[in-house]
């Protein structure tokens, strides 16, 4: 009789006694099997490859509030961690819209709440920007609650296939979605020296602009790792001799920091959508309707300040933070990641 049975499949062999590299950890990638070594990297503080958690939850129900009956919009899905809390608490007869940009990890996320048992009636999902959101108004009618959490995933900065991060070499692409508009690598290749410094300044606040800009415009870099040679080269160059060691190597891994993050922005057009989120979200809102904004970057949380006190100052809402909400010292303690966050919210009136 044929043997039709699969073959066996070795696991991912590493060097040393710990997995490295992102498709090594194979327990992290497969929670359903390994939930243990979930809960023993969390508990180090540390996020699973392949996960992401979600930021202030308490916080955001607070905030929201989300009621039984209700319907609500998670703006920005991602791992579906905030989705999973809001659906519980709408139940029965409530329904949450959950939208987002990522074609890869859309509908991950939608069977991850899929198998919780919510059907369509209950979770409806949609590949769109959240700057469309007022393309859903036919369907839903408008929204008791809004939640946009503006950070980039964990899942999205971990896999070295997405090019977001200098940690790993990959393709320099750095799009949420890969099937729209040109990479990192190709936009870079349109930009004027003036443009890429302006490009620092205003996305990342970047202090070495100008011998970066000089540095990286007119270059062709294919990878991340390209990139990062470079702009550790200059500043290597940049920085004080007499500064020590550790305060170079400190100051050369912000500088890469903000250098990726600023092209992220760029690449993605990420503070011209929030606008048009921003603008649309009043006219979606129902009266009373709530909404919560979780930024991760100076830039994004002055755009959500400005909106939500304008519209404060027009009635549009009756109420808005007056401070951004920060997570608690254990969330910072427990998940890092956390420590950028800011959590402003608005209220519309009845």
């Amino acid at each position: 009789m044929a043997d039709d049975a699969a073959p066996h499949q070795r696991r991912p062999r590493y060097p040393g006694t710990h997995p490295r590299r992102f498709e090594e950890k194979y327990k992290e990638l497969d929670p359903a099997r390994h939930a243990e070594e979930l809960h023993k990297v969390m508990r180090r503080g540390q996020t699973p490859a392949g996960m992401h958690r979600p930021i202030c939850v308490a916080e955001v129900l607070h905030i929201l509030n989300p009621q039984p009956g209700e319907v609500g919009l998670d703006a920005t899905l991602g791992f579906g961690g905030h989705a999973q809390e809001l659906l519980a608490r709408v139940q029965p007869g409530g329904r949450l819209f959950g939208i987002d940009v990522d074609p890869l990890e859309l509908p991950r996320a939608q069977a991850r709440l899929r198998a919780l048992g919510y059907p369509e009636t209950a979770l409806a999902v949609r590949r769109i920007n959240f700057a469309e959101i007022a393309s859903l108004l036919p369907e839903a009618g408008g929204f008791d609650f809004v939640l946009a959490d503006l950070g980039v995933s964990s899942m999205q900065i971990d896999n070295p296939a997405r090019g977001f991060s200098f940690k790993v070499d990959a393709p320099l692409d750095l799009r949420l979605d890969p099937s729209r508009g040109a990479s990192a690598s190709e936009f870079l290749l349109s930009l004027t020296r003036p443009q890429l410094r302006e490009l620092l300044i205003a996305n990342a606040d970047e202090p070495f602009a100008v011998p970066l800009a000089a540095a990286i415009q007119g270059q062709y870099l294919e990878t991340t790792a390209q990139l990062a040679a470079l702009v550790r080269g200059t500043m290597r160059l940049a920085l004080k001799p007499s500064l020590p060691q550790a305060e170079r190597d400190a100051e050369i891994r912000k500088t890469l920091q903000r250098t990726f993050q600023a092209l992220r922005i760029a690449v993605n057009d990420e503070f011209a959508v929030l606008e048009r989120f921003l603008d649309a979200l009043p006219a979606c809102l129902k009266p009373g309707g709530r909404v919560a904004v979780l930024s991760f970057h100076s830039g994004e949380d002055r755009r959500v300040k400005k909106a939500f006190q304008a519209g404060e100052r027009a009635g549009i809402y009756a109420r808005v933070a007056p401070d951004p909400q920060r997570a608690s010292l254990q969330e910072r303690h427990d998940n890092p990641r956390s420590s950028a966050a800011k959590l402003r919210w608005a209220v519309k009136p009845m």
